[in-house]
């Protein structure tokens, strides 16, 4: 996420658990914002991270958990968020974050195939969200995916309007 964002970039981190992603992403400069539905894992942030802004909050109600806020700069929805979202809310999740983020801003999304939750069944709530598919690793280090890949990591982009017409992003 570091590496696709303007440095002092805000972030969302959809989903950010105990907070150690968006602690690094804090380190690196960037102005990160964390939620996540359950209170534990906030409260334990917190501990650890007492500077961080963490918030408690259903994924698929962003805009109460956040509340008038500026749109990010970018955005992540990582650590197996995805497979653990209640059934049939996860085009509504990234639809939400699509609606935090800048147009043509990345949202990146990583989970593992051992969740339950298909490649397939992400992209086509990708596509129902109205999301463009940028580019997808079979590992955070960026190898190269493959059906069957263990792992999926996704690049995906908002739509950008240019003179009236939606641009594909390629």
């Amino acid at each position: 996420m570091d590496a696709l964002m303007p440095r002092h970039a805000r972030i969302l981190d959809a989903g950010c658990g105990t907070g150690r992603v968006t602690e690094f992403l804090a380190r690196c400069g960037h102005h990160v914002v964390g939620v996540d539905a359950d209170p534990a894992l906030i409260d334990a942030a917190r501990t650890d991270h007492p500077d961080l802004d963490l918030r408690v909050g259903n994924l698929v109600d962003l805009a109460a958990v956040l509340g008038p806020v500026p749109p990010f700069d970018g955005a992540m929805i990582v650590g197996n968020v995805m497979p653990y979202l209640a059934e049939d809310t996860e085009t509504e999740v990234l639809r939400q974050v699509a609606a935090h983020v800048k147009a043509d801003a990345p949202i990146v999304v990583g989970f593992g195939a051992g969740f339950g939750y298909a490649v397939a069944d992400f992209d086509a709530h990708v596509a129902a969200a109205g999301l463009l598919l940028e580019q997808r690793y079979a590992t955070w280090d960026l190898r190269p995916w493959r059906p069957g890949s263990d792992f999926a990591v996704t690049v995906l982009r908002t739509r950008s309007v240019l003179n009236g017409q939606s641009q594909e992003v390629v």
